[in-house]
């Protein structure tokens, strides 16, 4: 009676245990105090965003030659509205550029980013980079607006990281070069984004904060050194730009107190300057706030077109046409941003692939209004196009190769199937009583979490729970199995824990896109507890059932420490957001059809300070544009516990397997750069700026035409009038004033030193170091390990060490497998503020091989 009087009296403190509230964040800052990064740098006044102009023009580097010889053959047939409408989409709300944000139907759900960080596993990335390019390519459409490296993480509460992969520039960079590299390959545009700073959702639109009671009048601003924003935030963008990335697209957020989409040292001096990108650039949805400003500071593309949705109102379209007729946008900018898109289209073979589009991005109905908000030309609009294939396999196997078992008492895992009484635990394991797709967006937390909610998600052909696919297991075997998936039911739960013997109890956490606010999470997380009475839930299950496995599916990091050494909590494993076969993927692993062999790819701290990082929860700038300084530096997720040795619950890159792996026979290389073993700056001159085909000059000639029809609220690159005073409409025409200084000048301009060729500099990419050890498969079964290399650079701000390279490999049972890994120049290198380029400290550096960030058996120095 004791035992269920106190298992009661947890329920019923259920919202105490539950709140970690978000007001014991370190407002007003986002960084706590004992967290600030030891380089002065990092500190410094980050708030000014420095003018670069002109906007650097494609030039075709890299692999890119013939893409844009297409692309300018093209471009110079065009006329001058022609060129505009390339650059403005305005389609008021048709079938946008992606699929992932619609209500198309017949598509798969795949695990999100942060799982496929898990996996550490290059080849999984790109195959499902290919089968997600392959599904878009059959809906129809150009550009898959991802992957993601803003959010990169920097507070574990971010509510967009899950579509990330890893707060680790080094993972989220290979494996954002992998995704890249698979979604063109089946000849769909992929889109990098969000550039750059994107790391949290509160603040990110003013409209928006608006909507939620906060009285701000600009987006906040992120503000970012020199030093971080090379060394941390750009890093994963450099590797896109050199994977051939077709297109990014610029963040609602300011950075250092100039919007991501106008921003031109952003876009003009590091994009298209220093990562010489040969893309586009697209705004994001209601993310541009001018006009010509945006176009000289390197916008390529306005999306959705209109100033705000719906309203036919446009900062490009027709006041394009006559900004370049008034010659304050030049011809040239326009000819480059018209010959980036279409280069884009021929790079990735859209030539070629291109199907027309055969879904409606805002209703799975057949027919309807083919123009959504203008209720116009009613047509057949969905033909519900099955482009899944066999992508369930994939799935399948890339949510059990992203499970990470964190804890494994005793062997209490893997499970037989025979368990005498096999009990399931919580709102997690079942079904969204409203359906897969009951809540748009996927903006609720009902059932299994497989898919978080905003923008980025994906309506489900089918969802397979954990319920369902465990009680498959168990009634295959004829055994006992019994559920329960009402988080509150007191009573029974105590009740059925008392009879099992095994209890596999399952949580979550999820959280999403600003726009949709879930139990009071605005889109990021208030805290980093369980949702739905989690916490209570593990607590009461394991205090009655002595073989209770956790397992957590969640979008970033939770707090466990009060499992981890809680002896009747026999297994924890960590899920993530694993898509529609989440259920067959987590029983894959329970019942040893799969040995884990994911890692962390972040890490599971003990107390939500500990990550010294948080987010800006209420506006500290008054009315003006809420700032966040991130004076933490380099120093985010392992670099700062490391630097402060705060120990971790469990550390990034911690995962174990079944069997056991033991390392050995460090071996370290030095090799010569394919250039050399010197390094050299990039020096000379960018050819002038060309120009693609002759405008007319007369407004006359870019009237709207006679046996035109316009749809209520496109937009359109046409002119209403003859004089372009009044077709600009603006009491403002004329007045140049706002020009920046050499923002129209198209002559020859420097190469940057860092530059020269799509990622930077050639030589950065140099193998100077080759990384061996020895692996070895020490116990009786199968099994994948991911070797892991990091890096001391040695000076007095760098990390202690930091991830610079891993491998999975699959070894059998008493044998051994090689781990090989290559350093660049610019993973030895630091970023040099004075010089604008990479440099090699004379710091003594250190390599370390292991199993995790703290598992590190092998070291040696370089020579």
């Amino acid at each position: 009676m004791r035992l269920l009087t106190t298992t009661l009296l947890l329920f019923a403190q259920l919202s105490l245990q539950q709140d970690q509230s978000k007001e014991s964040a370190p407002f007003p800052a986002a960084t706590y105090p004992d967290a600030i990064s030891p380089d002065p740098g990092a500190s410094v006044n980050a708030e000014f965003s420095p003018p670069y102009y002109p906007s650097p023009w494609g030039t075709g580097d890299g692999t890119w030659a013939d893409a844009y010889a297409k692309a300018r053959t093209f471009v110079e047939q065009l006329t001058l509205t022609e060129k505009v409408n390339l650059t403005t989409d305005g389609k008021a709300n048709d079938a946008l550029v992606k699929l992932v944000q619609s209500q198309a139907d017949y598509n798969s759900v795949f695990p999100a980013g942060v799982n496929v960080a898990a996996t550490f596993d290059r080849g999984l990335a790109y195959a499902r980079g290919v089968a997600m390019g392959a599904e878009q390519r059959g809906k129809g459409t150009d550009v898959q607006l991802g992957p993601v490296a803003g959010p990169l993480g920097r507070s574990p509460e971010g509510g967009r990281n899950w579509e990330g992969f890893s707060p680790d520039p080094v993972l989220t960079g290979i494996l954002m070069a992998q995704t890249v590299q698979g979604i063109q390959s089946s000849g769909v545009i992929a889109c990098a984004k969000h550039f750059v700073g994107n790391e949290q959702e509160h603040f990110r639109q003013q409209p928006e904060a608006q909507g939620l009671g906060y009285n701000i009048s600009e987006a906040l601003s992120s503000n970012i050194d020199d030093v971080t924003m090379h060394e941390l935030y750009m890093w994963p963008f450099a590797d896109a730009v050199r994977a051939g990335v077709g297109s990014f697209m610029c963040s609602y957020t300011q950075v250092n107190n100039s919007y991501g989409c106008q921003n031109s040292y952003l876009l003009n001096y590091l994009l298209k300057g220093e990562l010489d990108f040969q893309g586009f650039v697209m705004s994001d949805w209601q993310a541009q706030h001018a006009g010509v400003s945006t176009a000289l500071a390197g916008l390529d593309m306005s999306m959705p077109g209109d100033t705000l949705f719906n309203t036919g109102v446009s900062y490009w379209g027709a006041n394009l046409t006559v900004a370049v007729l008034n010659e304050t946008v030049p011809q040239w900018r326009l000819d480059d941003m018209a010959t980036r898109i279409v280069a884009a289209w021929y790079y990735v073979g859209r030539d070629k692939t291109s199907v027309p589009v055969n879904f409606a991005s805002w209703t799975t109905d057949t027919f309807g209004y083919q123009h959504f908000f203008a209720k116009q030309v009613y047509t057949l609009i969905n033909e519900h196009v099955d482009v899944r294939d066999e992508h369930a396999h994939l799935i399948r196997q890339m949510g059990s190769a992203s499970t990470v078992l964190l804890k494994n008492t005793n062997k209490a895992l893997p499970l037989t199937g025979k368990e005498k009484f096999t009990a399931v635990f919580g709102g997690d394991a079942g079904g969204n009583p409203y359906g897969p797709n009951g809540c748009p967006d996927r903006g609720c937390d009902n059932g299994t979490l497989a898919m978080a909610w905003g923008s980025g998600s994906a309506n489900f052909p089918y969802l397979v729970t954990p319920d369902t696919a465990i009680q498959n297991e168990i009634l295959a075997n004829n055994g006992i199995y019994q559920s329960i998936t009402d988080d509150y039911a007191g009573t029974q739960i105590l009740q059925l824990a008392s009879q099992a013997s095994v209890a596999i109890v399952f949580v979550n956490a999820d959280s999403g896109e600003g726009f949709i606010t879930v139990d009071g999470n605005e889109g990021d997380r208030n805290n980093l507890t369980f949702w739905k009475g989690g916490d209570t839930l593990v607590k009461n299950v394991s205090a009655t059932c002595n073989n209770t496995i956790v397992v957590v599916h969640s979008t970033g990091p939770v707090l466990l420490g009060d499992y981890s050494d809680q002896p009747n909590i026999t297994a924890i494993l960590w899920a993530g957001v694993p898509g529609e076969q989440s259920g067959n993927s987590i029983a894959d692993v329970l019942y040893g059809r799969v040995n884990p062999g994911a890692k962390l790819p972040f890490t599971l701290a003990r107390t939500r300070e500990d990550y010294g990082t948080d987010l800006l929860y209420r506006p500290n700038n008054a009315e003006n544009a809420p700032q966040v300084a991130f004076t933490e530096g380099n120093f985010i997720d392992y670099r700062s516990l490391d630097q402060r040795n705060v120990a971790p619950v469990y550390e990034f890159g911690y995962g174990l397997s079944y069997t056991t792996f033991s390392y050995s026979n460090l071996q370290i290389s030095r090799t010569r750069g394919i250039n050399g073993s010197t390094y050299n700056p990039t020096t000379g001159y960018t050819p002038p700026a060309p120009t693609f085909g002759n405008i007319s000059t007369d407004p006359a000639d870019h009237q709207l035409p006679a046996n035109l029809t316009p749809v209520t609220a496109y937009i359109y690159p046409y002119l209403n009038s003859t004089d372009l005073p009044t077709a600009a409409n603006t009491s403002q025409y004329g007045d140049n004033s706002f020009i920046p200084p050499n923002s129209q000048n198209g002559s020859a301009q420097p190469l940057l030193p860092a530059a020269g060729a799509p990622g930077g500099n050639p030589q950065l990419y140099d193998v100077l170091y080759q990384i061996r050890a020895t692996i070895t498969n020490t116990g009786t079964i199968a099994g994948e390990e991911v070797a892991q290399l990091y890096l001391s650079l040695g000076g007095p701000y760098d990390p202690p060490k930091v991830l610079r390279g891993f491998e999975r490999l699959s070894i059998q049972p008493g044998q051994s497998a090689t781990f090989a890994a290559d350093l660049t120049r610019r993973d030895v290198s630091n970023w040099d503020t004075g010089s604008q380029n990479w440099v090699i400290s004379n710091h003594t550096k250190t390599v370390f091989v292991g199993a995790s960030s703290r598992i590190l058996p092998l070291s040696g120095r370089l020579g």
